[in-house]
């Protein structure tokens, strides 16, 4: 996404034939990349409703005439597509009138970005560690909220260290990472072999070290 302390030594990132390398953070992010984090930010003073109406209007870089500028969408068009998407994830009407992730529980700032996620219809979103620091039911609930959105038009790569959200996001395919490269690939079956066994014989089988 354009991290400035991440440096690309070769290759290419292309992505609807455009390299991604390129581009600035917010250019990806016009292109239909996004980004949820593990940590997110808290932003005392700002409430979630406004972030997401000035990040979706950047993004979509659409004025109310249509044109290409950085207009605002309209407050009434937006409140009504953020009433849906809140709906649709069964988010209650008052998380958006809260401070960006503010004194919210780390289920609650979860949930955040995957309503962001929804309202910016990205082409790709990257999900790292999502599930990090939830609890059983935080998992099932952003699982569940994540399996909705994805179809033809949006794809999800997960970042986990644990199987258990991939119990309610069935992913088509499954690569293992480990000392920096992919030692194994296969599809969902893969995660339950990891469930049952861990990642030691996977280490073994590759010379790996803890």
């Amino acid at each position: 996404m354009g991290h400035p302390l991440y440096q690309v030594d070769s290759g290419e990132v292309i992505f609807d034939g455009v390299d991604v390398l390129e581009l600035e953070p917010n250019e990806r992010a016009k292109l239909g990349l996004f980004l949820a984090f593990q940590y997110p930010t808290a932003i005392p003073g700002v409430s979630l409703a406004n972030f997401l109406r000035l990040a979706v209007s950047a993004v979509r870089g659409k004025g109310a005439n249509g044109s290409d500028n950085d207009g605002l969408i309209p407050m009434r068009e937006f409140r009504r597509e953020l009433r849906e998407k809140m709906q649709q994830l069964g988010v209650d009407d008052s998380f958006a009138r809260r401070y960006l992730n503010d004194g919210f529980s780390g289920g609650e700032m979860k949930r955040a970005e995957i309503l962001q996620l929804a309202m910016l219809e990205p082409k790709i979103a990257i999900l790292d560690e999502t599930d990090s620091g939830l609890d059983i039911d935080a998992v099932r609930i952003v699982g569940e909220s994540v399996s909705q959105l994805i179809g033809p038009d949006l794809g999800v790569l997960i970042i986990t260290h644990y199987p258990r959200l991939l119990d309610y996001i069935r992913p088509q395919f499954v690569h293992i990472l480990l000392d920096g490269r992919v030692v194994e690939s296969g599809g969902w079956e893969l995660t339950q072999v990891l469930e049952a066994e861990g990642y030691d014989p996977i280490r073994e089988k590759h010379g790996i070290d803890e």
